[in-house]
């Protein structure tokens, strides 16, 4: 695909990094040429200093071809207005805005084709803030992903020497765990993948791939590392958008303090949060600070600030003294490689938790979800069968019948009966009917290509 980014940034960087990778044809837009410069040194793509809303910029980028504009620039109000541009000037038919105001949400008239022309929405911010919901709401996970609007959740866990499956064959959880519907999916030993197999067995510190049905989710997660206690006492370092966000959502769930360096902002957020937020002037990574704040009593501890480093200290330092579960928000991607799993728990990156929403757009097929795992190494992709037996790869066919890429593994297919939405596991036998939601892990992208076409119709489905 041939695809304009506007901004250079971190998301615009991380966007282009992934899409690259795939072999598209990318152009990213910025006014800083020293920046694009180091892009381009780094990646293959090709960079346009400009002003991005300017037709005469879009232009030199190669608007009059391009399949897909991808707004990223730091202003909403440049983002919205790029976008309408691309769409009405050069009849760009998928433009993807970064919004951060709350306000702007998908499916409004204003961001409609009447308005500033805008397909898609994508708000790092919220992303990262719903993401780290979710695992709070599953403490014992280190990755969380939701596919058929939240019926079935593939859960990464680290499996512990007491937990009921491990030391375990994959074979035996069925006997050992009858109610649960569950389908092993990836198996990580010290950052080597293994081949799943019945026979594969379980070892303690084994990072294991697991989906499941969203009703489950705690028995599968206790079985395979026990349980956690719940969340209860959280500490935010950073005040900014994102940990105003999670500070607001977590008032009546969790008791909250929250740090922030500057005097201005820490005075606006005890404005605009409840009053059972305790807000907290000073430097995150100051241990008397944290020791006089007990943080040793927190369950749990989010570092949220715009500072990698900092983050990645005062997280570290949050663990030292005592506090059981670390997050780390981490742009860098070779800082977050460096520090996942060490003393830092999870290191959380902003922008591969949004890659998944814009890759659900470049895949082709119908693709109603896309999630990217292992920092990118790997992903989940949930594809809809549409056509029929004459049309299509899938629909009609038992599972044993079809020519799934070698080492790609199907992790269930979600199934709408009467209006209910229902997980079924990919045995052998079971059939793929139109309209269901077939659930695949794909542990290399080179196998893209092959999975996408399975969930393309031939022309004769029109």
């Amino acid at each position: 695909m041939r695809i304009i980014i506007l901004g250079a940034g971190r998301v615009g960087e991380s966007v282009a990094e992934s899409l690259v990778s795939e072999q598209n044809d990318i152009t990213v837009i910025d006014p800083d040429p020293e920046r694009l410069r180091l892009l381009e040194d780094r990646l293959d793509l090709r960079g346009v200093a400009g002003n991005g809303i300017q037709p005469s910029v879009l232009r030199r980028a190669g608007a009059d071809d391009a399949d897909m504009f991808i707004a990223c620039a730091a202003l909403d109000e440049t983002n919205l207005t790029a976008c309408k541009v691309a769409h009405d000037v050069f009849s760009i038919s998928t433009t993807i805005a970064r919004v951060r105001s709350p306000e702007f949400l998908e499916g409004d008239a204003l961001l409609g084709k009447n308005g500033f022309a805008v397909s898609h929405v994508i708000c790092p911010e919220e992303s990262v803030m719903h993401y780290v919901h979710l695992l709070i709401d599953y403490p014992e996970a280190l990755q969380v992903l939701e596919f058929s609007q939240g019926r079935a959740h593939l859960i990464a866990v680290r499996a512990s020497a007491d937990g009921k499956l491990v030391n375990h064959t994959i074979s035996e959880f069925k006997a050992l765990f009858p109610s649960a519907t569950m389908r092993v999916l990836a198996i990580y030993r010290q950052d080597a993948e293994l081949h799943v197999e019945p026979g594969t067995r379980v070892l303690p510190g084994d990072e294991v791939f697991v989906l499941a049905d969203k009703d489950k989710i705690r028995d599968v997660l206790g079985a395979i590392h026990n349980f956690d206690q719940p969340v209860r006492r959280v500490m935010i370092a950073g005040g900014g958008k994102v940990g105003l966000r999670l500070a607001r959502s977590l008032t009546g769930q969790c008791q909250v303090k929250i740090i922030d360096l500057n005097r201005k902002r820490c005075e606006y957020l005890a404005s605009e949060l409840p009053s059972g937020v305790l807000v907290l002037e000073g430097d995150a990574t100051d241990e008397d600070l944290l020791t006089e704040e007990n943080v040793g009593d927190m369950d749990l501890f989010i570092a949220l600030t715009g500072d990698d480093e900092d983050n990645i200290l005062s997280s570290m330092l949050a663990k030292r003294l005592g506090v059981r579960r670390v997050i780390a928000l981490i742009n860098r991607r070779i800082y977050a490689e460096m520090m996942q799993g060490s003393t830092i728990d999870i290191a959380l990156s902003p922008s591969q938790t949004i890659i998944g929403e814009l890759l659900t757009h470049v895949r082709r097929g119908d693709v109603a979800a896309v999630h990217s795992l292992r920092r990118g190494a790997a992903e989940a992709i949930e594809g809809v069968a549409r056509g029929d037996a004459r049309t299509s790869r899938l629909v009609g066919r038992r599972i044993e019948q079809i020519e799934w890429p070698k080492g790609a593994r199907v992790g269930g297919v979600v199934r709408d009966t009467g209006g209910v939405c229902e997980l079924l596991m990919p045995y052998h036998d079971l059939t793929i009917q139109a309209g269901d939601h077939v659930i695949i892990f794909i542990p290399d992208k080179r196998m893209l290509r092959a999975v996408e076409k399975l969930f393309q119709v031939s022309a004769t489905f029109f």
